[in-house]
Parts: structure tokens; sequence; C-alpha cells
């Protein structure tokens, strides 16, 4: 079986799973009281099931698992093979994490304490950060002392970062399934099967969830999901985009991930700096994110994740189209038109709102 044919094995295979378990999960959870009850900065309004993330794991994991299975993995090299169990198990590590916060609610210091152990775990065995691009300096190789620091931030951060914006019906599966297709091209572009790998399973897995958790949502991925993803996709990066510079330029290879991953890391790096501007915990949730801005403009919950969509493409389009790929320059100038048209239809809500 041909490369293309393990991916599309584990993309199908992956939201299968996730199609078929979610609802036993619910069911499970509601018998349980494992639900979140509406209130405070929520906008739910009625009881939701929290541990969707269960169904996304397991999916993601059935479809690599069936890859390895039916031979999949022999295309690999051992090292490529070990990296791909290497991002699995680091997000199987942070879905735990998330997953206890999702049962005992955690406090903030002691899940950043774990992220942080599992991440350097995982720089340990080699997904680690090995150069930034710095203006006016260009590409620096970084000496393991930075190194070991900056990969802990690059994938605790993301895993937050997903997590924090994982605050409407679909918009957290949505936004990752998107980078995750994204991810997966440039990653077969420049000929990193293990990433694409795992890029076609997580994408299987978001794009399946939003089965059940787009607007009306039947259930959340809760922290246990959002932790998972974050974290996968993150990996994806290192071991995917960063890698690929036999085909890219390096320079260009390192800036792919964060440029695929702009939307949640902005979204992240504004709240954060507003909180401290404002002297309060970057810790203290508050509805100053962006799809709480967009919801106070009278935009309703559709057209705010369908806007966020839209710019989570169009930045993901930028990086196929500046990694070189054939046709990258058309997708980002469709990913333009569109990301205009519902830019304008936001502009135009928001205007009537305020009428």
């Amino acid at each position: 079986m041909p490369d293309p044919l393990y991916n599309l094995v584990a993309f199908l295979a992956s939201s299968l799973v996730v199609i078929l378990t979610t609802p036993i999960v619910k069911k499970i959870a509601l018998k349980s009281g494992h639900f979140d009850k509406p209130g405070g900065r929520k906008i739910h309004k009625r009881p939701m099931v929290r541990l969707g993330g269960v169904s996304i794991f397991l999916g993601t994991l059935a479809g690599l698992l069936l890859v390895w299975w039916t031979g999949g993995f022999g295309v690999l090299s051992p090292e490529k093979e070990y990296e791909v169990w290497g991002v699995t198990i680091g997000g199987l590590a942070f879905f735990l994490i998330g997953l206890a916060d999702d049962l005992f609610n955690l406090s903030p210091v002691t899940r950043l304490i774990l992220q942080a152990i599992v991440a350097g775990l995982a720089w340990k065995v080699g997904v680690q950060i090995d150069f930034l691009t710095i203006p006016a300096i260009g590409l620096v190789s970084l000496p393991d002392w930075v190194s070991l620091p900056i990969t802990i931030v690059w994938l605790v951060g993301m895993a937050n970062a997903i997590n924090w914006i994982d605050g409407l019906d679909g918009l957290a599966a949505g936004v990752s399934g998107i980078a995750a297709v994204v991810m997966f091209i440039v990653c077969v572009f420049m000929k990193q099967p293990a990433a694409a790998l795992i890029a076609a399973a997580l994408a299987g897995g978001a794009l399946g969830f939003l089965r059940y958790n787009f607007n009306p949502a039947q259930i959340f991925m809760g922290d246990g999901g959002a932790y998972f993803m974050g974290f996968s996709l993150a990996g994806i990066g290192i071991i995917g985009l960063v890698k690929g510079v036999t085909t890219v330029a390096l320079t260009v290879a390192v800036v792919l991930p964060y440029l695929i991953l702009a939307v949640p890391i902005l979204d992240m790096s504004a709240v954060i700096f507003d909180r401290l501007r404002r002297g309060k915990s970057p810790f203290v949730a508050d509805k100053r994110h962006l799809h709480h801005r967009l919801l106070q403009a009278g935009l309703s919950q559709r057209l705010t994740v369908l806007f966020i969509y839209s710019l989570t493409l169009w930045v993901g389009t930028l990086a196929l189209a500046i990694s070189g790929m054939p046709s990258g320059l058309g997708y980002a100038i469709g990913a333009t038109v569109l990301l205009s048209f519902i830019g304008w239809q936001v502009w135009k809500t928001a205007r009537q709102s305020q009428a």
C-alpha cells in the first residue's frame, strides 16, 4: 500500500472511531454525573459533557494503530517511527492531565508543572526546537540549555492555546482540524511521512468530532481533548515542519508552525498581555478572548466560529504559499477571498447590532 493510502486510512479510521465512540462517551459521562453546568463566563445554557477528548484520542490512536497493524510503519525509518510514538505518547500524557482536570479540577499550577515535566521528557526523546529565526540576525542554532525551555514553552503553550480558544461550539475542534490538514499537506510536500501520518489521524479525529461539537454542540472536547490536540499539533510542527529542510529553506521551515497556528498563538498572547496590563493573573479566566469580543459585537456563535475558521485557513494557506508548494499562492488567494467575504458579513452584522 503506497504512502497516500496509509494517510487516508489513518484519517478515515480516526474519523470513524470518533463518530462511533462519541455517543458512547456521552452516555457514560451523563450516567456517571461528569458534565459541565452553565453559568459564569460559560456560553452554553444547559449541562454539557466535557469528555469528548476521550473519543478524539481513541480515534487518533486507532488510526495510527491500524496503519501500524497493516504494515504502514514499514515505510518509516526507525527514527521516524520513534517520532510517531514520541508525539503520540506525549499527547496521551497531556490528554491524561486534561482528563484529570476535567474530572478533579486541578489547580493551574499543578497543570503547568505536570505539562512542563511531560514536555521536558518529549524534548529528551527528540521532540525539540533546535533553531530559531531572530529578526536582524537570522537563523540561530540553539544549545541544549536554551532549546529545552523554548521547547517546553512551545509544547505547553500550544496545548493551553488550543484549550483557551475552546469557548464556543466547534471552535477548538475546527481550528485544530484546519491546522492539522494544512500541516499534513506541508509535511507531505516536505517528504516527512511520520509527521504527515500523525497529522492525518489528528485531522480525522478533530473533523469527525465536529459531527457532535459544531453549533448546537451535543458534547465538548474538554481540557483532555484540547491539551491532546494542542500538544500533538505542536509536536507535528517540530518533527515535521522544522525538519523539512531538504525541501524548504531552513529559515522558512522554522517559521511554518508558528504561522499555521498563528490564530490561537496570537489570541493567547493578547489575552495574557491584557491581563498583565490590568494587573490580573494570566491564569484568571475572563471574557476577553477573540471569540468573546466577536460575540459582544453582536455576532452569532456560528458566524463567530466561521470567521475564526476563515482566519485559521487564511494563515494556513499563507504557510502553503511561502513553503514553495505548487499552487500554494492560488490557495492563499482563494482563502483571502473567503476571509474577505466572511469578514464583510462580520462587519455588516456588528454594524447592524450597534444601530
